[in-house]
């Protein structure tokens, strides 16, 4: 019996999935509150329970999520039975040595990525894979593995993977990485760990400054990468481009992708199909039914609105997606609905916010503080709105401010789940 302390966290709850598909017995604690993580740990049937230390039972492996100290009430029973403990990443470790790896890292745009990836290959050859977004699958068969690696406290150097995947460096997580020097050098050690081939965008500014010990090989718009997309063209229905390998036509592609940053997502995935030769119209098939990973420009249509759900809280994501915003629907207007995440990340990119935001009608939430407490930083929601004329507060029931807007994109942004002030609007606006 593997036991999850924190099974409701989107990779906890993807890894939970894994190991039930691979035959395991598998159940977990967590928050009583509803999840969107939770679908696949419904449709299994596994069970969730309150934390409780009488949980703990002679016999399981715990698996506890990053979190969680040993001064949680599970821990410290699982602890006083002396039962095996392992962490999120020492799980994942010991799962992915049965087969083949693919590890796809990178600041901004890892989760889409992977889930491209892990469709595509699903799709050509059956493929097992575990997403940032709470997505899990696995068959014993299956040779591959596609496994989202995150750089935080340095998590994805536990992996050992033939291809590992970089879709770009940035700098984040100001409360572990010092500046963007101490990010390369993490992201250095990743490629490193890669055993056959890196593959990695050549049109970021930092992933050229690598040294990398096996063959690393570029994908991007630049004439200078191996892989490049050529002959562009943006419009309402997608992205249209021909992919060049090192100088030669490799495959035309038409999808239904949105901005530059969703281009490079679909080029990192086409790289590797091709070092491992797959057929390019294969792929482009493929390609062309990819719905999105969850929480990724998840759209819905309400009245003349569309409803964006979106997980980007970095400036740079943030950005991206306004732009494929305006992309895909050049005449509407754009609302967002932005909660910060964590004190050091608002801190840090305070100014870039604001320099973009400020163009945007924009209501803010409270900074969702995660892993951080309030006190140890200077800083609160009410920094952002006093430098911003065009914005502000909302908070998780306060839906009807968003009623007055028609004909318009509002983008819900945030990490955390704010799904309740979604579907309250959505319910208001249906009766309204």
């Amino acid at each position: 019996m593997f036991y999850f302390i924190g099974i409701k966290g989107s990779g906890m709850s993807a890894l939970a999935c894994v190991l039930h598909d691979l035959g395991y017995e598998v159940m977990g604690s967590d928050i009583e509150k509803e999840c969107f993580t939770e679908e696949g740990l419904r449709q299994r049937n596994i069970r969730i329970l309150p934390f409780n230390k009488n949980n703990i039972k002679k016999g399981m492996y715990i698996v506890k999520g990053n979190s969680f100290k040993d001064d949680h009430e599970e821990i410290k029973a699982a602890l006083a039975l002396e039962l095996p403990i392992y962490t999120y990443q020492e799980m994942i470790k010991k799962i992915t040595k049965m087969f083949k790896l693919v590890t796809v890292a990178g600041c901004h745009g890892k989760t889409t990525t992977s889930s491209m990836l892990a469709h595509v290959l699903n799709d050509l050859v059956g493929a097992n894979y575990l997403i940032g977004d709470g997505s899990g699958f696995a068959l014993k068969e299956n040779k591959w593995f596609v496994l989202e690696a995150c750089e935080y406290q340095r998590h994805f150097l536990e992996y050992k993977p033939e291809y590992a995947i970089i879709t770009n460096i940035d700098y984040d997580h100001p409360d572990y990485f010092k500046d963007i020097t101490d990010v390369v050098s993490a992201y250095e050690e990743y490629a490193n760990t890669a055993l056959k081939m890196v593959i990695a965008c050549g049109d970021d500014s930092y992933t050229h400054s690598l040294e990398v010990e096996e063959s690393i090989f570029y994908y991007g718009l630049d004439e200078d990468n191996d892989i490049q997309a050529k002959n562009v063209f943006y419009n309402e229905d997608g992205t249209i481009f021909d992919v060049f390998i090192e100088g030669n036509y490799y495959g035309h592609f038409d999808l239904p992708f949105y901005g530059k940053h969703q281009l490079l997502n679909a080029l990192a995935v086409i790289s590797f199909c091709y070092y491992e030769r797959f057929e390019a119209k294969e792929v482009a098939k493929s390609l062309k039914t990819f719905n999105g990973a969850k929480r990724r420009f998840s759209e819905k249509v309400v009245g003349s609105n569309i409803l964006i759900d979106d997980y980007a809280h970095h400036p740079a994501e943030m950005k991206a997606t306004l732009k494929a915003l305006k992309q895909k629907y050049p005449h509407k207007d754009i609302v967002i609905v932005f909660q910060p995440h964590t004190f050091s990340r608002t801190q840090a990119f305070k100014d870039e916010y604001i320099e973009f935001l400020k163009d945007y009608k924009t209501y803010i939430m409270e900074i969702h503080p995660a892993r951080e407490k309030q006190e140890d930083y200077n800083i609160r929601a009410e920094d952002l709105l006093k430098e911003l004329p065009n914005a502000e507060k909302i908070n998780i029931n306060e839906a009807s401010k968003l009623l007055k807007y028609e004909n318009s994109v509002l983008v819900f942004m945030s990490p955390n789940d704010i799904s309740k002030l979604e579907n309250d609007y959505i319910t208001l606006k249906e009766k309204s």
